[in-house]
């Protein structure tokens, strides 16, 4: 049943956040306009790609903008479309959105700016929450819904929750678990934030640590590395940006990509490869491989 009596604004991206959303429509909560970054051109055909929220909008018939910075320019024209249409917004709510929201946008509604993070806030405020929790070899990780203000993760905490790591958990098995811990507890938490009904903590700035944004590079491992290490870049890339190395091979330096691996024994065992220029193989193929 939709839940008519919220207005809000949905900024994101990926695939995570589209999957919030999913799960949003499912318990009544639609939102009036959807924010998300603009399209981009890939592959050798420079093909135009729409992001996953993007994609979601169109299919819900959500209207959708898709600015390459938020900026006054367009907060004016985001305000003139909501006078003109007769929307008045009383929540935003920001997953993986990727930029950066100007402190008067944050502060611009009712019940201001929700935002979920995918960390144990203060601990790795950033883009990368999970794959740097995996990378540090963490025993556990968590959700946090945050009332979100102008500096990087820094709001008061509204909800957390915290998961276990296996040592063989892998950042998609991880993140299926963290974004539906995420959008049912924001299902949740909205009817509180309506009714006042909250007790906000305040984060220790001094335990604050920050993670960077996820480069296609830092995929990159030597196979002599330590063992357990690599398997953290592994599992911590999955996915995107992937792992891999380089190696010579019949007098050539060769780039090989890694999409399947295991940790067994303390070793970091390569089971399938897909070479430069070459197929999808076993690593025992590709070794015997001139």
């Amino acid at each position: 049943m939709v839940n008519n009596n919220l207005s809000f604004i949905f900024f994101g991206t990926p695939t995570v956040a589209s999957k919030t959303l999913a799960i949003l429509k499912d318990n009544g909560y639609i939102p009036s306009i959807i924010i998300t970054s603009p399209d981009t051109k890939s592959g050798r055909g420079l093909m135009i790609q729409e992001t996953p929220v993007s994609l979601w909008a169109k299919e819900n018939n959500i209207k959708c903008f898709k600015p390459i910075k938020i900026d006054n320019d367009f907060i004016k024209y985001l305000n003139d479309y909501l006078i003109s249409e007769k929307i008045n917004i009383d929540l935003q709510i920001v997953v993986a959105y990727g930029k950066i929201l100007p402190e008067i946008l944050i502060n611009n509604h009712k019940f201001g700016t929700l935002n979920i993070h995918y960390s144990l806030l203060p601990l790795y405020r950033g883009a990368s929450p999970l794959e740097s929790a995996l990378l540090n070899g963490d025993e556990k990780t968590g959700v946090c819904i945050q009332q979100m203000a102008y500096k990087l993760d820094s709001g008061n905490i509204l909800f957390e929750e915290k998961i276990s790591i296996d040592t063989q958990d892998t950042k998609e098995e991880i993140r299926e678990k963290l974004i539906s811990i995420g959008a049912n507890n924001l299902v949740k938490l909205i009817p509180n934030i309506i009714n006042n009904n909250l007790k906000p903590k305040i984060q220790a700035e001094g335990l604050a640590t920050y993670c960077k944004k996820i480069k296609k590079e830092d995929g990159e491992i030597s196979i002599n590395d330590n063992q357990k290490d690599n398997w953290n870049k592994y599992r911590a890339f999955e996915g995107w940006p992937g792992v891999f190395f380089f190696i010579n091979k019949g007098n050539r330096i060769l780039r090989i990509k890694i999409v399947e691996a295991k940790y067994e024994n303390n070793s970091f065992v390569i089971k399938r490869v897909i070479p430069e220029g070459k197929k999808d193989m076993s690593y025992e193929e590709f070794l015997k491989w001139n």
